[in-house]
């Protein structure tokens, strides 16, 4: 609760989710940047909570120079060296090769569609998906939609974007609005 608003439950009780839940969650991106910042991320919390991640975010933008995808696209071994010896970032070799060479492959998405979100918005004709729920515990961790891009995902080389991993990335850039019934930000 903030003031005499409702948010969903799962970001009730740490400022730093409730902050994320309130400025970002579900609001509909349409900047490129922003996509790419919530593929690295949503990569990296594979396996961890979402917490730890946005714990991190100030080291992924320092370490991914600011989510450049251009200049992420050209980073060598020493940078994945680098990346290895930071502790502002999840430190997994696999979740660091992998998001480097997504740079390069959404180069090539942005090269065939004009950008990555006119990509990514193709699959929902531009409208996005508003569930219906009543509690978090009733969202789905990943859905037909997921499950569609991220098969396309994979077959243009991406990595680490299994269903689950996409369809978080489309609830935090709004391409799936899944905000409780009784959430301040639903209808926003």
């Amino acid at each position: 609760m903030r003031g005499n608003r409702t948010r969903c439950k799962w970001a009730e009780g740490n400022d730093l989710m409730s902050a994320y839940h309130d400025r970002e969650w579900g609001v509909p991106a349409h900047d490129d940047k922003t996509h790419f910042e919530f593929l690295i991320l949503e990569a990296a919390q594979a396996g961890l909570s979402w917490l730890i991640v946005l714990r991190k975010r100030d080291g992924y933008r320092k370490a991914y120079a600011g989510f450049d995808f251009k200049k992420v696209a050209k980073f060598s071994e020493k940078d994945v060296q680098r990346l290895m010896n930071d502790a502002g970032i999840v430190r997994n070799q696999l979740k660091i090769r992998a998001s480097i060479e997504n740079a390069k492959r959404f180069l090539e998405v942005r090269k065939e569609f004009g950008t990555f979100d006119a990509y990514l918005w193709n699959f929902v004709e531009g409208k996005p998906v508003v569930n219906r729920v009543k509690s978090y515990k009733e969202v789905a961790s990943s859905t037909p939609l997921s499950d569609a891009v991220s098969k396309d995902l994979k077959k243009r080389g991406f990595r680490f974007v299994g269903s689950t991993v996409i369809y978080a990335h489309l609830q935090a850039v709004g391409i799936v609005n899944d905000h409780e019934s009784e959430c301040f930000r639903k209808n926003c």
